[in-house]
């Protein structure tokens, strides 16, 4: 491989997905993606997330080391992790960044090794390190973070790389420039973001890991008196309360899988526990994509359906006959984040987009309290 490529790195729980894409002024051509598999004994032996650095950067380096020819690497771009609010854009990673993802991260999640694996293949390829939205983007207006108890605003943490990726292939297909485009994006997967687009500004949210709807594997938004006496009972450790709401929480809690192709294949077996479940997570993304509609003040040119779920005829037929009459609904369906990352690394290889230097000071008005 003799052109200057740019490799993208998305760590999941036992997989690394990789990437390699040509820059061509500020867009990008897939050369290859591939995902790297991890046993998943050998990661739950390690004592932290931090520590599987020097296994993934290892299994990386075999991988570009494996390919004939080699590969020459204009930038490294990494998935974002669980960082403080910044705001949307391309994000130089640096030593600081770097030590913030692995040791202080608001979350600990593996997404958080993106920066750290990127700095150090970057190192030793000579070419710089990105992170490009991280779910931490956070531009949200005053109004969207009063949240009725002034001790606790409301905040963005949000599938940001695949949603704003999504609107900028939207305003493609309608060919307007993504300022123009007002859209409701709701990113589907083990988690779920419903995000309300305006001008390509996320403007509101659901919270990924706070209130949205219920996922395959996440509790999302509960009833806050009957969720307090629980965590007050004594039959639950905090740890085990996290873990009921974000892991074992939402369809897994009822059903005991994640995998909504066996909810689907329960549900063609006359399971109707399964039928149920599956309907009312529908329903509650259903209104949870109505409330964003609302916050672009019921003006949205498309609603998108995007994520591992949005691969599902059966789940976006149902949703869309659910949202339809608020907008017109276009499937985007599966994850795009390892083009995204591409993307945002060519805009900043190419200018168009300067690249953040850490720390990033968020773009967001204080509230008055």
């Amino acid at each position: 491989m003799g052109k200057d490529l740019i490799l993208t790195i998305n760590p999941g729980t036992t997989t690394t997905r990789i990437g390699l894409f040509e820059p061509q002024e500020g867009a990008v051509t897939t050369v290859l993606e591939q995902t790297l598999d991890h046993d998943e004994t050998v990661m739950a032996d390690f004592p932290t997330i931090a520590a599987q650095l020097p296994f993934r950067a290892a299994a990386v380096a075999g991988f570009l080391a494996a390919l004939p020819g080699g590969v020459r690497l204009a930038a490294v771009a990494g998935r974002g992790g669980m960082l403080t609010p910044v705001p949307a854009g391309v994000i130089a990673v640096d030593d600081a960044l770097v030590d913030m993802a692995l040791h202080r991260p608001v979350h600990h999640h593996a997404s958080n090794l993106g920066a750290p694996l990127a700095h150090r293949i970057a190192g030793q390829a000579g070419c710089p390190a990105f992170i490009v939205d991280p779910v931490s983007v956070d531009e949200l207006p005053p109004v969207a973070r009063v949240s009725g108890c002034p001790e606790i605003p409301r905040f963005s943490f949000v599938h940001a790389l695949n949603i704003r990726a999504c609107g900028r292939r939207l305003a493609e297909t309608l060919n307007k420039p993504p300022t123009r485009v007002n859209a409701v994006v709701a990113h589907l997967g083990a988690g779920i973001s419903v995000a309300a687009l305006r001008g390509g500004r996320i403007v509101d949210n659901t919270n990924r890991m706070e209130a949205s709807p219920f996922s395959p594997e996440r509790a999302g938004g509960l009833p806050p008196l009957a969720l307090i006496d629980l965590c007050y009972s004594g039959a639950y450790t905090q740890a085990e309360m996290k873990a009921k709401l974000y892991g074992k929480g939402g369809v897994f809690a009822y059903l005991g899988t994640r995998d909504m192709r066996r909810v689907e294949g329960m549900i063609d077996a006359g399971d109707a526990r399964a039928r149920l479940v599956w309907e009312a997570m529908i329903y509650q993304i259903a209104k949870a994509i109505g409330a964003m509609v609302a916050a672009l003040d019921g003006r949205a040119d498309a609603i998108v359906l995007t994520g591992g779920m949005a691969q599902s005829r059966r789940l976006t037929d149902a949703l869309t006959r659910r949202v339809q009459a608020f907008a017109p609904v276009t499937l985007f369906p599966g994850s795009h984040e390892s083009r995204a990352l591409a993307e945002g690394a060519a805009r900043a290889l190419a200018g168009q987009e300067p690249a953040l230097a850490w720390p990033v000071q968020p773009r967001v008005e204080s509230l008055p309290w």
